[in-house]
This record gives C-alpha cells, sequence and structure tokens, in this order.
C-alpha cells in the first residue's frame, strides 16, 4: 500500500509542477514598443504654459475676423535625401 501512495504522490507533484505560474511580465513588451516610439514622457517647457484671458479673447476674436495670425514656419531638419512629403526647406 505505500508503494501505491508514493506512486500517487510522485504523481501529484508532477501534475502541480506542471502548471506555470501568471506571467508578470506579460504586456510588457507592447510597454516597451510603446516607450520607444515616445520622444519624451514628461517634457518641461518654458515660458507660461497656460494662456491668459486675454490671449484668448484676442486670439478667439481674430478667428470670428478672419485675420488669424500665420503660424512661424519651423525648420526641423538640416538637409537630406530622403523621399519626405515634398515640403521645401527654408
Amino acid at each position: 500500500m505505500t508503494i501505491k501512495r508514493i506512486i500517487a504522490g510522485v504523481a501529484l507533484a508532477l501534475m502541480v509542477t506542471a502548471c506555470t505560474p501568471n506571467d508578470i511580465g506579460l504586456g510588457n513588451a507592447a510597454r516597451a514598443n510603446y516607450a520607444m516610439q515616445v520622444v519624451d514622457p514628461d517634457p518641461s517647457y518654458e515660458g507660461p504654459q497656460v494662456a491668459n484671458g486675454a490671449q484668448t479673447a484676442a486670439a478667439q476674436d481674430r478667428y470670428r475676423k478672419g485675420t488669424v495670425k500665420k503660424p512661424v514656419s519651423v525648420k526641423t531638419t538640416t538637409g537630406g535625401s530622403g523621399s519626405g512629403s515634398g515640403a521645401q526647406s527654408n
């Protein structure tokens, strides 16, 4: 009878060890890929971060009148020979 108990115990131990624990790293690859595509997840800005009421009112007034200020062109790259959107550099 003891040999049967030993065999049953070994079989039970083998079945229990076959169970895998939850993968605590599940989703880490997706989070790592997302993090690689973020330039700066916690950017710091210079100057005032919130427009005051007068600036906002003036911007809305210009929008209603159709006299919106043209955005200033910003050069983001220096040369290169890649096939981009066809925009001309300044």
